[in-house]
């Protein structure tokens, strides 16, 4: 980030961060991911409370409770969302890789998009499917303060668990061997 332009209110703040994300990791979000990402970060900035919890017992918890569930499914892949694209050093502290968070995000906005989009606009399938995606515009937004994302050996991990573009290119690539080790494991190239 070259310099820091305030914009008129919250959401125009959020707007603009999201849209020079998306230009840093050559990612287009639709208008709709776009809205819901930028609706998202406004929901749960100014929430500490976020980090203490963990995702597999409310994932369970949504399982368990009918009258809440579609809140509790939204309320966990959002929090994964969060969690895997600005807070990924999370996952160490928590001896678990940043694609846990993926995964888990990913089922629970399945499971949101089974019960809630056969009224509406395929929204949390689409979120579902693009959450790598939404992933990179946060890891970009995290690291516009020019601050790297997440190590290079998480990075590999990440790569190779969802090919990750920003893991990619958060990986060492001075150390090439790590990539062509990796892309054979997986056989994904790049």
């Amino acid at each position: 980030m070259n310099s820091l332009v305030l914009q008129p209110t919250d959401v125009a703040q959020w707007h603009a961060l999201v849209s020079e994300a998306q230009l840093a990791s050559h990612r287009d979000l639709d208008e709709g991911l776009e809205s819901y990402l930028v609706f998202l970060l406004m929901r749960f900035s100014g929430r500490p409370e976020l980090a203490n919890k963990v995702m597999a017992l409310e994932f369970l918890r949504a399982q368990r409770e009918q009258d809440q569930k579609t809140d509790r499914l939204r309320d966990v892949g959002d929090q994964c969302l969060l969690f895997s694209g600005l807070f990924p050093q999370v996952a160490a502290s928590r001896q678990v890789k940043v694609s846990y968070f993926v995964a888990l995000g990913r089922t629970a906005y399945d499971q949101l998009a089974s019960i809630m989009d056969r009224q509406s606009d395929q929204l949390y399938a689409r979120l579902a499917h693009a959450f790598v995606g939404i992933m990179d515009v946060l890891h970009a937004m995290r690291g516009l303060s020019g601050q790297p994302v997440m190590d290079p050996l998480t990075a590999a991990e990440l790569w190779a668990d969802t090919g990750s573009r920003s893991a990619y290119q958060a990986m060492d690539l001075k150390h090439e061997s790590v990539a062509v080790v990796m892309s054979r494991q997986t056989g994904r190239s790049h």
